[in-house]
């Protein structure tokens, strides 16, 4: 636990963490707006904890604007609506139910039933949306040529990036992916999948990219840019 709190205007406690560097000659401040908000700050090794502090709270306005940016955590009950993987679902908690039921009914409405523990439904909803994800992933993929594909996919809940590719061939996306519109989704999808033939950020790999996205590249990279802190408002 931090020892520090910066208490916004808003109400809101958001831990501080200070780390000393050697080398280092000035103090520097990294808010983190996504997944659990923070604020890290470096320090030189000789600049007291109370001196950080204070300049700090010079810095409020500057700090506040970026919090302004943190989701609230909604906490999902029976009867809500979400939207993920570009659906409005309609939530209903069955205790009584043995398995999870996602379904679109003749009027069009989707539904999402799960059972199980009350203290269970948001893991359970969680557990659907991630599994939706993984099997809209592997359909995008399977619209490239199969030198393209990864030899493993796997679903991470990262606040620092949407998309990984290891020199393995094995790629990570983040399972919060599913509440971003599906084509910026789609774009985080081809994005890794250019990495397989080129592991850097070069002309040749952002070719490669809109090679297979297509049209809209930058508008989807800006959505993320923009709206990223968002998708983390659930769970």
């Amino acid at each position: 636990m931090s020892e520090y709190v910066f208490e916004s205007l808003s109400g809101r406690n958001i831990p501080i963490v200070i780390e000393s560097r050697r080398g280092s000659r000035n103090i520097t401040i990294r808010p983190r707006v996504v997944g659990n908000p923070e604020i890290h700050i470096s320090k030189p090794w000789l600049v007291s904890d109370s001196h950080v502090l204070k300049f700090l709270e010079s810095k409020r306005k500057w700090v506040e604007k970026i919090l302004e940016k943190v989701p609230q955590k909604c906490v999902l009950r029976d009867g809500d609506e979400i939207e993920f993987l570009d659906k409005r679902v309609r939530l209903i908690y069955c205790p009584n139910l043995r398995s999870n039921e996602f379904a679109q009914n003749d009027n069009g409405a989707w539904t999402l039933r799960v059972g199980g523990g009350a203290d269970m439904f948001e893991r359970r909803v969680r557990d659907v949306i991630k599994a939706e994800l993984l099997k809209e992933i592997k359909n995008i993929i399977r619209t490239t040529p199969r030198e393209f594909w990864p030899a493993r996919i796997a679903l991470r809940d990262t606040t620092t990036r949407w998309g990984s590719c290891s020199s393995t061939g094995t790629m990570s996306f983040s399972w919060r992916l599913a509440f971003a519109p599906r084509d910026v989704m789609r774009y985080v999808v081809m994005h890794e999948l250019a990495h397989k033939k080129h592991m850097d950020h070069s002309p040749a790999f952002w070719h490669q990219v809109f090679g297979l996205y297509g049209f809209g590249v930058e508008r989807a990279k800006r959505w993320l840019a923009q709206n990223g802190a968002s998708l983390h408002r659930y769970f």
